[in-house]
């Protein structure tokens, strides 16, 4: 198969057309439709966290209503208007996610490089995972003085470096790694549970009693909290089991870009002086899938004088690992959540000025994990920034067409990731920079649109 269309009553024989539209439309639109509301989904999770927030954008909820309006019923297929949407959605996630960092900054303050603990406290324990730290902020709040211990599970992890919120004491530690492992991490912690978005694995019986949801989050038979009212979420809590003391290891977090930019000028004389070679942005979002192992693997090859950053729940594929640092610069900076990609963006940007170059001649490789909405607003937002040379697995998305997936490795360098020991070789045998004047763009050619139409055979 493939297409698949169903959204009118034309579909061929009633049930769905999955090769050629009978109104026209073939896999290369369906697959740019595709793309387009899954960015739309991601924007749509980052300006929900910002509203909540009392942050708002309209030129944002504008982009939402027209591009989701565009890709209704129609036989305007103009192969130049959809990839001109697809990148304009790329334009309105880098906005709201800057609306989102600053909704949270202002709120919580700017996050700072944090030593989080994944060591348990003797007492009762809420564990709460999820993007909302509104939520966790609401929640630290409200258990306050009374003797539960709050613990941050997946994406939660970097709320630890958060100024507000390190004011609380029982603020305690990081249970757990990524989504994905829930099902396993919720069964041994003995505790109530809150998750307050969308990464949820299937509950199982064992605690779903004890699991509870928020917000837009929502898991049949477990109760669910309204108005950030946690009274029965923290009843719950003192009814059960309390948690033995236990050491743990530690977890770096809260290198958000006002951190990292505050260490701009030994980072750059660290490049200078050839201490530090290269920076890899290795992030993104986790999951069960055979081959993210490769995340693992990469991290742990990547040689002693480069710098790794990581963003999202991806970083629990190696942020166990101990890197070290290059005179006093760690080697390993989580910048936060998927949402704080906005700071490795900025960090970008900062080094492209202080070495007056662009970013696609950084010493500087982008190694991307995806799983849902989010990662593909994301991966937009830096193709509409004109980034290239982005590696990106452990495999192709379904929903893109073979010929679209091509413009982009043709036009972006866009490229999947093979094996750590191939694709660190083929990075350090060639920079971004060799590789551009080995391949420059065509001069005096049809504009890029139109290559693009050329090659997929619209006129």
């Amino acid at each position: 198969m493939s297409m698949f269309c169903h959204q009118c009553e034309q579909t061929a024989n009633g049930t769905g057309c999955t090769k050629v539209g009978v109104c026209g439309k073939n896999e290369d639109l369906q697959s740019l439709q595709d793309i387009l509301t899954f960015g739309l989904k991601g924007i749509a999770a980052y300006a929900y966290h910002a509203r909540e927030l009392g942050a708002r954008d309209e030129q944002v909820d504008a982009f939402v209503h027209d591009a989701m309006f565009f890709t209704l019923t129609n036989v305007d297929f103009s192969l130049e208007r959809h990839i001109d949407m697809v990148m304009k959605c790329g334009e309105m996630n880098y906005r709201v996610m800057e609306l989102l960092d600053k909704a949270h900054t202002e709120r919580f303050g700017n996050p700072v490089p944090t030593k989080v603990s994944t060591g348990t406290k003797a007492g009762h324990g809420i564990l709460i995972t999820g993007h909302d730290i509104l939520d966790l902020y609401e929640l630290l709040k409200q258990t306050e003085g009374m003797g539960i211990n709050i613990y941050t599970h997946g994406e939660m992890l970097p709320a630890h470096a958060y100024p507000e919120l390190q004011k609380f004491p029982h603020l305690v530690a990081n249970y757990g790694t990524a989504w994905q492992n829930q099902q396993t991490e919720f069964a041994a912690f003995p505790g109530a549970i809150l998750v307050t978005t969308n990464c949820i694995m299937p509950v199982k019986e064992s605690y779903r009693e004890r699991l509870f949801t928020s917000g837009v989050a929502g898991m049949e038979g477990c109760e669910h909290i309204t108005g950030r009212d946690f009274s029965a979420l923290i009843a719950k809590a003192k009814a059960l089991p309390a948690l033995p003391e236990q050491a743990g290891s530690s977890l770096m977090t809260g290198f958000h870009h006002t951190a990292v930019l505050g260490l701009a000028d030994k980072i750059v004389d660290a490049v200078k002086s050839g201490k530090i070679k290269r920076f890899f942005l290795v992030g993104g979002c986790d999951g069960a899938k055979p081959g993210r192992n490769y995340y693992t693997q990469l991290v742990e090859q990547i040689p002693q004088d480069c710098v790794v950053l990581t963003v999202a729940c991806g970083k629990y594929r190696f942020n166990h690992l101990d890197l070290g640092d290059i005179d006093g610069i760690p080697r390993l900076l989580d910048l936060g959540q998927c949402n704080n990609s906005y700071s490795g963006i900025q960090i970008a940007l900062a080094l492209a000025k202080a070495f007056n170059c662009g970013v696609n001649d950084l010493p500087l490789t982008l190694i991307l994990s995806w799983y849902e909405q989010k990662a593909v607003a994301i991966l937009l937002t830096l193709l509409s920034l004109g980034v290239k040379n982005i590696r990106v697995g452990p495999t192709p998305p379904a929903f893109m067409s073979p010929n679209v997936l091509k413009v982009l490795q043709d036009n972006y360098n866009l490229q999947l990731i093979t094996t750590p020991d191939q694709d660190l070789q083929a990075i350090f045998g060639s920079t971004p920079a060799a590789a551009n004047a080995a391949n420059p763009e065509p001069v005096a050619e049809p504009s890029f649109w139109g290559r693009i139409a050329a090659f997929l055979g619209f006129k």
